[in-house]
C-alpha cells in the first residue's frame, strides 16, 4: 500500500484519559500500517486544562491553533499555533488553555501509544 489517507470525519472523537478530545490518526494496532509510532489531533476548549499524566513513551506535540501553556514536570512553556515540543518517556505533563478559542494538536507518541503505558496522576 502506498498511500493511506485519513480525514477527520474518518476518526470519531473521543475523551483521553488526560480529558482532551482526541481523534486516532494512525496506529499500527488499529490500521494495517508499519509504524512504531502512533499520531493522533488533540483539542482543548477555552478555560479547560487536562490531567497531569506521564507516559513510557515519548511525545512530540506540534500545535495548530490556540494559545495556552504546557507544563512538563516543573517546567513551564508558551504554546501557540507553530510550537512544537518533545516530552521524554516519563514527563508528567498537563496542557492549559488561557485563550478564547480551541487549542488543537497533533501527537505523535513513539513507541506507540498503549493504554498501559499512560499513567493518569489526579
Amino acid at each position: 500500500m502506498l498511500l493511506f489517507k485519513v480525514t477527520p470525519a474518518d476518526r470519531p472523537e473521543f475523551l483521553a484519559g488526560d480529558h482532551t478530545r482526541l481523534r486516532e490518526i494512525f496506529h499500527p494496532a488499529k490500521h494495517q500500517l508499519n509504524l512504531g509510532y502512533s499520531l493522533a489531533h488533540g483539542t482543548l476548549s477555552p478555560g479547560h486544562r487536562s490531567k497531569r499524566h506521564a507516559l513510557a513513551s515519548s511525545e512530540v506535540y506540534y500545535f495548530i491553533a490556540g494559545r495556552g501553556q504546557l507544563t512538563i514536570d516543573d517546567q513551564v512553556t508558551p504554546v501557540e499555533a507553530g510550537t512544537t515540543v518533545y516530552v521524554s518517556p516519563g514527563g508528567q505533563q498537563y496542557l492549559e488553555n488561557f485563550g478564547t478559542t480551541d487549542i488543537e494538536f497533533l501527537c505523535l507518541v513513539d513507541p506507540a501509544w498503549r493504554s498501559e503505558d499512560e499513567t493518569v496522576l489526579e
